[in-house]
């Protein structure tokens, strides 16, 4: 069932009517729970995939090598920062978060949202380092935005337990407006999505929420990842949104870009690459792990007429350093054109 909510007269968020639940399920079996809400093909893949991948190096399947989980590059990355005289300067790189502004001009975009404004974070790995969850939350506090969405990566491990980045994200919640959408990303297992929904966090798993604005409206749309678990469904995501509307999508990576094109979404918000994390001079990252053109990697894209935006991520993976490519968080502005 697509989550629906709508503006209040006071700028608040009034839910619909048979609305998705958006709190910690009072059932004791949170996955019959989960089993009713993304239904149980979904979810006996998402777990299944969890149980079978998670702790491997070289895996079988849908993702051959697992970078994160090879534990010895982290010594040999620091080693080799720490040999170029960079260690010291990259962790604070990594602390170091930036606010960016980007317009986005969209065709037919109801002039009621004119100026909308949307902050986007990503890649946050909020149990990385115990600190990073009060950095992130200062950063925020303040900003201007109309809505906030979150498009996945909120532990750091691939594995494991969550109470932590769950208790780091309870931090960083407390300072951002209201409302708050997410995904979850290849680091997050969906045995999150009730502690995360507990948050007042909106988490669409392949799911659209409508945003209005008097008599005007566009829709968020959110799948689950389509990097790792391979668990997106646009089609389900996109069945209540009519030929016309304007949609933004939520995912964790621009890997479904072209499907995202040819479905006549207006606006991709993703992450997932941390523009590449350490970077030559001028910003080339020296590795990235997605399978979509270099070019949408970071920043600003076009596909045809799908706009999109990859963010370079407010957190840090694997080691919690950064070269050439801070980290950041990013407020969009939609236009009319």
């Amino acid at each position: 069932m697509p989550l629906r909510l709508a503006y209040d007269r006071t700028g608040g968020l009034n839910p619909e009517p048979h609305a998705a639940p958006l709190c910690m399920p009072t059932h004791p079996d949170v996955f019959e729970w989960l089993d009713g809400r993304v239904g149980p093909l979904h979810l006996r893949q998402r777990l299944g995939i969890e149980a079978d991948q998670e702790a491997l190096v070289f895996g079988r399947g849908i993702k051959f090598f697992h970078l994160e989980n090879w534990y010895s590059v982290h010594a040999v990355i620091r080693a080799g920062l720490r040999f170029c005289g960079l260690l010291g300067r990259a962790r604070q790189n990594a602390m170091s978060i930036e606010l960016r502004h980007h317009q986005v001009h969209i065709l037919d975009l109801p002039p009621a949202f004119d100026g909308f404004k949307v902050l986007h974070l990503t890649d946050l790995h909020l149990d990385m380092h115990e600190d990073f969850p009060e950095v992130l939350a200062e950063r925020v506090q303040g900003l201007d935005y109309d809505v906030c969405v979150l498009t996945g990566d909120y532990r750091y491990r691939t594995f494991g337990p969550f109470d932590r980045a769950l208790e780091g994200l309870r931090r960083v919640r407390a300072h951002l407006k209201d409302p708050v959408y997410g995904v979850l990303g290849n680091h997050d297992s969906i045995r999150m999505v009730p502690g995360i929904e507990a948050l007042g966090i909106h988490v669409l798993l392949n799911e659209s929420a409508t945003l209005r604005r008097g008599d005007d409206a566009i829709h968020l749309v959110g799948i689950d990842d389509p990097h790792y678990y391979r668990a997106d469904n646009l089609e389900r995501a996109c069945r209540d949104i009519g030929p016309g509307s304007v949609s933004i999508l939520l995912a964790h990576s621009p890997e479904v870009y072209q499907h995202a094109a040819h479905a006549g979404i207006d606006l991709l918000l993703c992450g997932h690459t941390h523009g590449g994390q350490l970077c030559l001079p001028g910003g080339a990252p020296l590795l990235y792990d997605a399978n979509c053109p270099r070019r949408m990697a970071r920043g600003a894209w076009t596909y045809y007429g799908l706009k999109g935006y990859t963010s370079v991520g407010a957190g840090s993976s694997i080691v919690g350093v950064r070269l050439n490519c801070p980290p950041e968080v990013t407020v969009h502005e939609l236009r009319r054109m």
